[in-house]
């Protein structure tokens, strides 16, 4: 099987981040997409140099190669889910999210990760939809600074919902910011119904940074297990493996913490399962 896969920390919250990094290498992934959080390589923690260095030694021990992912529900705010955003109304809410982003491009850095991915976040009710981009494109100008400076690839991934919410809106980005690179979650392409998974991966082939796979169902926002959902996976790993895609192709199965230690071996079972 050419392509390789990764399995997202962020359906792992349970497990201390050692022995969920044991159980992906030990059940045959190719690499991790760390999401960063309080309890799993803390960025905001004294010492966090010394633990990304210690993460980056087990990684290369146990041969997993690495995506950052920025977005862990409660690491800014224990109050208010994925708050402040790149598009808070408060400037030092805004700057807050920005050097969390830095943060995680200086961790991707040291771990030699192959990209970050974040996303915009939701405008508040009362904040109209010409300023929060405005808010937006300042905050990515700051970020994609940082990243070109360290040398790492950032992916912005469209998030449903949120004000970047289609890869149609990530042209308008990208247009904006031509160093930007996208985070493909080919479910969210069956949430927004804008366009077919498949042709998402072959149209933006030349721009993609990271692709997530999971099943989903068509205009629900649910992660769900292989086989569980709408999605014609095997049509998605096609178009990637057309495109001869060699970055890690990322499993994010977020409400499966309580039994990952189960949904970590199904979901490359299935994987290879498919290729066999």
């Amino acid at each position: 099987m050419s392509l390789r896969f990764a399995y997202n920390t962020n359906g792992a919250a349970n497990h201390r981040l050692d022995d969920a990094l044991r159980l992906i290498a030990d059940n045959g992934y190719d690499g991790v997409a760390l999401t960063l959080d309080h309890h799993h390589l803390d960025p905001f923690a004294d010492g966090w140099e010394r633990e990304t260095a210690r993460v980056h030694a087990l990684l290369d021990r146990l041969g997993l190669g690495s995506v950052i992912e920025t977005g862990a529900r409660y690491l800014l705010d224990p109050a208010a889910k994925h708050e402040p955003t790149l598009v808070h109304p408060a400037v030092e809410g805004r700057a807050r999210r920005v050097d969390f982003l830095c943060r995680a491009i200086d961790i991707a850095a040291s771990l030699g990760s192959e990209t970050v991915s974040f996303w915009a976040g939701v405008p508040q009710p009362a904040v109209d939809r010409a300023v929060a981009l405005r808010w937006l494109d300042d905050g990515l100008a700051r970020v994609l600074d940082h990243a070109a400076r360290c040398g790492v690839d950032a992916s912005f991934e469209p998030e449903p919902g949120m004000l970047i919410e289609t890869v149609a809106d990530y042209d308008w980005l990208v247009a904006r910011h031509p160093g930007l690179r996208l985070a493909l979650d080919t479910g969210h392409c069956l949430v927004t119904q804008d366009i077919d998974p498949a042709e998402a991966v072959r149209r933006y082939a030349a721009r993609l940074g990271t692709v997530a796979i999971e099943d989903m169902r068509r205009g629900d926002h649910t992660h769900l297990p292989f086989g569980q959902g709408d999605m014609d996976i095997p049509a998605v790993l096609a178009a990637l493996e057309g495109i001869g895609f060699t970055r890690l192709v990322c499993v994010e199965l977020s409400r499966e913490s309580p039994r990952a230690h189960q949904a970590i071996p199904e979901s490359i079972a299935w994987l290879k399962g498919l290729a066999a």
